[in-house]
């Protein structure tokens, strides 16, 4: 199966193990482009959360710590639909899921800190949160976003 991609001005094809007729072009496109998100949200709950590395055998430990890191991810990802919401478009790209991810959980003790902070008192000062927003974005910025991959040449 093959469909043209308007963004990339090519084809973009797919295999699949089933008859013709059961899901368009179109619809295997789609489920494709969502397995690759899974497959990224999978890779960071590995690597940031070190989720495939749970050194327990209780049950309830495993399930506990699986939820905190669904959790955090959970919060990291609508931060990150909330930065990209509000800076421009050109912008957009320099700031992948997983690099704030990587930055959420670099500062999550800062985040926690500030948040129950605020809790406890009745008159807050909005600097500190405003300094660990600036913080979380400029660690978050991918540097590297316009760079040309290698891989991109060898496969064209």
């Amino acid at each position: 199966m093959a469909v043209w991609n308007e963004e990339t001005r090519k084809y973009h094809t797919y295999l699949a193990n089933f008859g013709a007729g059961v899901l368009s072009a179109e619809e295997v496109a789609e489920l494709y482009g969502c397995r690759w998100e899974i497959e990224l949200m999978l890779k960071e709950l590995k690597s940031q959360y070190a989720l495939d590395r749970v050194d327990t055998t209780n049950r309830s430990v495993a399930e506990a710590l699986f939820w905190a890191s669904l959790l955090t991810l959970v919060a990291s990802r609508r931060l990150h639909s909330a930065v990209r919401e509000r800076i421009p478009e050109p912008l957009r790209a320099r700031y992948p899921p997983m690099r704030l991810g990587i930055a959420f959980r670099g500062q999550s003790g800062r985040i926690l800190e500030t948040l129950l902070d605020r809790l406890h008192r009745k008159h807050v000062d909005p600097e500190p949160l405003l300094e660990l927003a600036r913080a979380l974005i400029a660690r978050a910025m991918d540097p590297n976003a316009g760079r040309e991959r290698l891989r991109a040449e060898w496969w064209g």
